[in-house]
């Protein structure tokens, strides 16, 4: 009796319609051609998420890519305290990237981008929705308005639907570093704890600049035990699937398991990858040049991103 796949409890009715939409979805996330991307949801019921799985089973897509994308423009901006104690990084949607070029919008976003480092009632990340406490809080640069209010004004200077999506602030008793990619796409904050001064700073700087890049892929955690369980959980039984089409026994299939969960920690897990600028050395290398230092957190935005 041929073996039911782990995460495929689906079974395909000739009557769930299988749409353009839903295989120009499942190619947007796995990179897999049109064929394969109809028949992965037609045998996962139309399933999403378990058509992805299905595929990568399979050695159609090897990984998920990061792209299941708003539709959105806008600038993501930085701002970093002078003694790189205080960071923050905000997402300003708008409708086109005409207006997200605006000079106006971009020094909106950088003064909603201030306002945020100064908001003390935030340690971390954010998502904001339109409900959102951060939304009520005083605008820093006038009290009378709040930052809502202010959002809400640029929507109405440009007259398109400009939105707050998510800000992070960190506060840090290290050093805080930054990268921002030229054209307002990408961003990265980065602690640094241990250290402080210009060469903590620096390799802050650096280490976002890596992430940024996202190579080999864009990191989950920076260390192997601070990797989401759920995505190890999904990893492992893809892995489990894979090793078992071998036909090898079940003892050979856990090695082959074992040897595979450890190549995906060092693929996701920050301090584990090869630096970008110098693959003979890994993330770790670097950060322990500079005594004491280790990265505690770092935050990514890539506009469009979920």
């Amino acid at each position: 009796m041929a073996r039911t796949p782990f995460a495929f409890s689906y079974q395909y009715n000739p009557m769930t319609p299988i749409t353009a939409k839903d295989v120009a979805a499942l190619r947007a996330r796995t990179g897999a051609g049109i064929g394969d991307c109809k028949k992965a949801l037609e045998e996962t019921g139309g399933n999403l998420e378990q058509a992805i799985d299905h595929l990568r089973t399979k050695g159609i897509a090897k990984a998920e890519k990061r792209a299941d994308r708003a539709a959105a423009e806008g600038q993501i901006i930085t701002w970093l305290s002078d003694d790189a104690t205080i960071g923050a990084m905000i997402e300003l949607n708008s409708e086109t990237d005409f207006v997200s070029r605006n000079d106006e919008f971009v020094a909106l976003a950088t003064l909603v981008a201030r306002h945020v480092a100064e908001d003390t009632s935030l340690d971390g990340s954010a998502d904001i929705a339109a409900d959102h406490a951060l939304l009520a809080r005083h605008w820093h640069h006038d009290k009378a308005l709040t930052l809502g209010e202010v959002v809400k004004a640029g929507a109405a200077k440009t007259g398109e639907n400009v939105t707050l999506r998510r800000v992070s602030r960190y506060t840090s008793d290290g050093a805080l570093g930054f990268y921002r990619h030229f054209n307002g796409k990408i961003a990265v904050l980065v602690e640094i704890a241990g250290a402080s001064g210009d060469a903590a700073r620096a390799i802050a700087n650096s280490v976002g600049e890596h992430i940024a890049a996202g190579v080999p892929v864009v990191p989950v955690a920076v260390r192997k035990e601070d990797v989401p369980a759920d995505a190890v959980a999904r990893e492992r039984a893809i892995f489990v699937e894979q090793a078992k089409e071998s036909g090898k026994p079940d003892a050979i299939v856990e090695k082959m398991v074992a040897g595979r969960l450890e190549k995906y920690y060092k693929e996701v897990t920050l301090l584990e990858q090869p630096w970008v600028r110098d693959p003979e050395k890994t993330i770790g290398q670097i950060v322990a040049g500079v005594p004491g230092a280790t990265v505690r957190r770092f935050v990514r935005y890539q506009m469009g991103e979920a």
